[in-house]
């Protein structure tokens, strides 16, 4: 074990992170990459409100393909009605983060009930919607399977970086965000949790377009016009000096 640890923290060395931070980041990996959850067989509010009130949010996974409007596309229903746990599932939406949440895929493990060792299936899964009260708590969450091979339509937030080095923010610009996302289409492995859009070399003015964002060849766009900008460096508004009153 000791020896392990020691492999740890040379690797922890290497990569120029704390070692306290690499074993915080290995023990979350443990513990959150698999959600555990329990199937369940009523519905309704009152299961609902009664599965919450034992620290359980109903849920719900599905194939993709159930929501094609066009049902000869639809494939074999492997639908799964869930409960899952409270605490591990904002666990995992903390540590994710809540824009990150819906385009970050997971392992599932569903087990007989709470506390078995049984495995009645498994698999990959992407958040698909999280519903939640004006409080904040998590009401009900709904998944897609999300398996190797498997065409996802996903909603991936935008990240702007090289914000340090854009000349417009320099001279006083600043950075319009102009889509929170983008909407693409493709294999479930290689749908990333986010797209950074570098804007290091944008000066007053200057956009980035839909079509100009980079992302896996594998994915598509989905937009009927890609020429739409996703932000630009807009010019400070000069401040108005007030009028003055004549008497």
């Amino acid at each position: 074990m000791a020896k392990w640890w020691r492999g740890l923290r040379s690797a922890a060395e290497v990569a120029d992170l704390p070692a306290y931070s690499f074993g915080r980041s290995i023990r979350c990996l443990h513990q959150y990459e698999t959600i555990q959850a329990i199937p369940r067989e009523a519905t309704g509010r009152r299961v609902s409100a009664r599965d919450r009130t034992i620290g359980r949010i109903p849920a719900v996974v599905f194939p993709q393909s159930l929501l094609d409007t066009d049902s000869s596309k639809r494939g074999v229903s492997r639908k799964q009605l869930l409960t899952a746990d409270r605490k591990q599932i904002k666990s995992i939406v903390d540590s994710v983060g809540l824009p990150f949440f819906c385009s970050t895929t997971f392992k599932l493990q569903i087990r007989a009930g709470q506390g078995s060792s049984t495995l009645v299936e498994s698999g990959r899964v992407l958040p698909l919607k999280i519903h939640r009260d004006e409080a904040g708590k998590i009401l009900n969450l709904v998944f897609v399977w999300a398996g190797d091979g498997e065409q996802l339509k996903v909603d991936v937030p935008l990240v702007f970086k090289g914000l340090e080095n854009c000349p417009g923010l320099k001279k006083g610009g600043n950075l319009r965000s102009l889509r929170s996302s983008l909407k693409l289409v493709g294999p479930a492995e290689r749908i990333p949790s986010k797209i950074e859009v570098d804007v290091s070399n944008l000066d007053i003015d200057d956009k980035v377009l839909m079509q100009e964002v980079e992302f896996h060849p594998s994915l598509k766009l989905l937009s009927k016009n890609e020429t739409l900008p996703v932000c630009k460096i807009a010019a400070t508004s000069p401040v108005k000096e007030p009028e003055t009153v004549q008497a």
